[in-house]
C-alpha cells in the first residue's frame, strides 16, 4: 500500500503539460499563433514557388532547344515566323518574333534603301530584342523576390514570437511565484516552436533561391547569345542588299 501511495505521487518538476506540435500551437499566446501562421503560409507559398519556377525553367530549357532546332535547320525565317504567329509560346521565340516584327515593319515601308537606314534599322532590332529580353525575364522570374524576403526575414520574424513567448512565460512565472519547470516549459517550448518555424520558411527560401537566380541567369545569357547570333544574321543580310 504505501509504494502504490509513493508512486501515485507527482514527481516534483515534472511537466503534466502536453508538448506536442499541435498542443504547442493551441497552447500558445494570440501573438505567437500569428506569428505560426504567418511562417506556415509563408512556408507553403515558398514552396509553391519553388515547384513552379522549377517546372517552368525545365520547359522554356526544353522549348528553347526545339525552337534552336527548327531554326538552324536552314529553312526559311519567313516561314518559321508564320509558323510562330503573333503570340510566342515561350521567351526564345518572342525574341525572335519581335526582331522579325520590326523587320517586316521596316521592309513594307521601303526602309531598306540607303545604308544609313539600313544601319537605323539594325539598331532597332537590337533594341527590340534586348527589351524583349528584360521583359520575358521579368514575366518568368516573377515571384523570386518574394523567396528573397521570405528568407530574410522569416528567421525574425520566428525571433519576435521567441521574445514574445520567452515573455509571456516571464509574466507566468510573476504571476504564479513559482519557478518551477511546470510553469516555464511550455511558454519556452512555443518560443522555440516559432523560432524553428522561422528557419523551415527561410532555409529552403534561401536555397533555392540561390538556386533559381543562378538558372534564371543562365537562361537569360541564353535568350542574350541568340539575339546576338540572330542579329548577326540579320547584319548580313542588310550588307548583302544593293
Amino acid at each position: 500500500m504505501q509504494q502504490t501511495a509513493f508512486e501515485a505521487l507527482p514527481l516534483a518538476g515534472t511537466v503534466p503539460h502536453d508538448l506536442s506540435i499541435v498542443a504547442l500551437f493551441l497552447q500558445s499566446d494570440a501573438i505567437v499563433k500569428i506569428v505560426m501562421l504567418m511562417l506556415l503560409v509563408a512556408s507553403f507559398w515558398s514552396w509553391a514557388v519553388i515547384f513552379d519556377k522549377a517546372i517552368r525553367l525545365r520547359r522554356l530549357h526544353h522549348a528553347a532547344t526545339n525552337f534552336e532546332e527548327s531554326f538552324w535547320s536552314g529553312g526559311s525565317l519567313d516561314d518559321l515566323y508564320e509558323r510562330v504567329g503573333q503570340r510566342p509560346p515561350d521567351p526564345m521565340t518572342a525574341v525572335f518574333s519581335a526582331a522579325m516584327r520590326e523587320w517586316r515593319r521596316s521592309a513594307a515601308k521601303g526602309l531598306l534603301g540607303t545604308a544609313i537606314m539600313r544601319a537605323s534599322l539594325q539598331q532597332r532590332i537590337e533594341r527590340v530584342m534586348n527589351v524583349t529580353v528584360g521583359r520575358e525575364m521579368e514575366r518568368v522570374e516573377r515571384f523570386m523576390a518574394f523567396l528573397a524576403t521570405v528568407g530574410a526575414t522569416a528567421p525574425f520574424v520566428g525571433l519576435f514570437g521567441t521574445v514574445w513567448g520567452i515573455m509571456d512565460s516571464f509574466q507566468s512565472i510573476a504571476a504564479s511565484k513559482n519557478t518551477s519547470l511546470a510553469v516555464v516549459a511550455p511558454g519556452i517550448a512555443e518560443s522555440l516552436f516559432a523560432t524553428a518555424l522561422g528557419l523551415v520558411a527561410a532555409i529552403p527560401a534561401v536555397v533555392a533561391y540561390n538556386k533559381l537566380a543562378t538558372d534564371f541567369g543562365r537562361y537569360a545569357g541564353r535568350l542574350e547569345a541568340f539575339a546576338s547570333e540572330f542579329s548577326a544574321i540579320l547584319s548580313r543580310q542588310l550588307d548583302e542588299r544593293p
